[in-house]
């Protein structure tokens, strides 16, 4: 099969490799959709290390072969694979919380992702979701990612409210569907970046306001417009300037929701002002993915039409367009979302 194949920072390139293999209790995937990440950007650039040669996390497919006790799925079957797998065993799985797996199953972390024209699955009863007829490929991509890390983070974590005022530092994928997410739920939103094609998809996708930081001061701005400061703030970027922005514009007893992770810049590491926080009572929030069993409630949110994924996608891309969209990434010149729908007819070695 082809995949793209991650040979060092920075390098990587469309090749032929073996196709996956399965036990008894995994599933092979035909991938028809996989959405390109700023997560996956991380692992490419070298923030996060490689333990796999094929990344890809957002994908939707088709079911191409099952292990002999998989009992949910079956050859031809439309599925979702979240990025959040999981093997059942841990406290945190019993709780109820496996996004938090002690034995987590990550595609293009753990094994083999979906930046290939098939990908083995493991554990397939509980690491694969069915997508719904009404649902295309395409839509469903964002909900193995960006679309599930921002309904969690928005509504388990940091639990907005109708009425609040939210921010989001950062407009990319998971910001985008932040917006959409709280906008639905009732709250007034303010959407902020630097490039405008993404304020105005910030828009599209459900902001009252939006502010480009590069034109005047994002915490000021936010200030004013709220009368005081917002409920809630998100970084759904990972530096640390909008992650510092977002505690700053907070009100009294607001809430920081930290959903992107640092570059090489902070690694990992972000000095907060902790006198502030405390004297106002301002919370910090870390999120990670979402338990699969919360695509109860996701799901019918996307057939109602109250969350939206397919408004903030660019393009359709190529296999061998990847590398490509992670250069723009890296100077913050992408806007919306790319998702790979062509996997097959590409050079080997592009």
């Amino acid at each position: 099969m082809k995949a793209l194949v991650i040979e060092g920072v920075k390098n990587a390139s469309v090749q032929e490799v073996a196709d996956p293999t399965i036990d008894e209790n995994g599933v092979i995937v035909k991938v028809k959709a996989n959405g390109v990440c700023r997560s996956d950007w991380h692992y490419w650039a070298g923030d996060i290390p490689i333990s796999q040669k094929i990344l890809g996390h957002e994908f939707t497919g088709v079911v191409e072969e099952v292990g002999k006790n998989v009992k949910n799925f079956k050859k031809g079957d439309r599925v979702i694979v979240p990025f959040s797998g999981s093997d059942g065993t841990c406290p945190y799985c019993q709780q109820g919380h496996s996004n938090l797996c002690h034995s987590s199953f990550i595609p293009g972390s753990t094994y083999d992702g979906g930046y290939a024209e098939y990908v083995g699955v493991p554990l397939g009863d509980r690491n694969i979701i069915h997508l719904p007829e009404e649902i295309t490929f395409l839509d469903g991509a964002a909900l193995g990612c960006r679309l599930m890390t921002a309904f969690h983070g928005v509504v388990d974590r940091a639990k907005v409210e109708p009425g609040e005022w939210v921010v989001v530092y950062g407009c990319g994928g998971v910001g985008l569907n932040a917006i959409n997410i709280a906008s639905s739920i009732g709250a007034t939103v303010i959407g902020v970046d630097i490039n405008p094609k993404n304020l105005e998809l910030a828009k599209q996708m459900g902001a009252h306001v939006v502010i480009n930081s590069k034109e005047v001061d994002p915490v000021e701005a936010v200030r004013d417009i709220t009368g005081g400061g917002a409920n809630v703030s998100i970084d759904a970027l990972g530096i640390a300037d909008t992650c510092l922005n977002g505690i700053n514009s907070l009100a009294k007893r607001g809430r920081h929701l930290q959903v992107g992770v640092t570059t090489k810049v902070e690694g990992g590491r972000v000095a907060l002002p902790i006198d502030q926080m405390v004297m106002q009572e301002i919370q910090f929030i870390g999120t990670l993915g979402m338990p699969n069993h919360r695509f109860d409630s996701l799901l019918p949110l996307v057939l109602q039409g109250k969350i939206t994924p397919g408004k903030m996608v660019t393009a359709q891309i190529a296999l061998s367009d990847v590398t490509n969209i992670f250069e723009e990434m890296s100077s913050f010149n992408t806007s919306g979302t790319y998702i790979v729908t062509e996997f097959s007819n590409n050079a080997v070695g592009v």
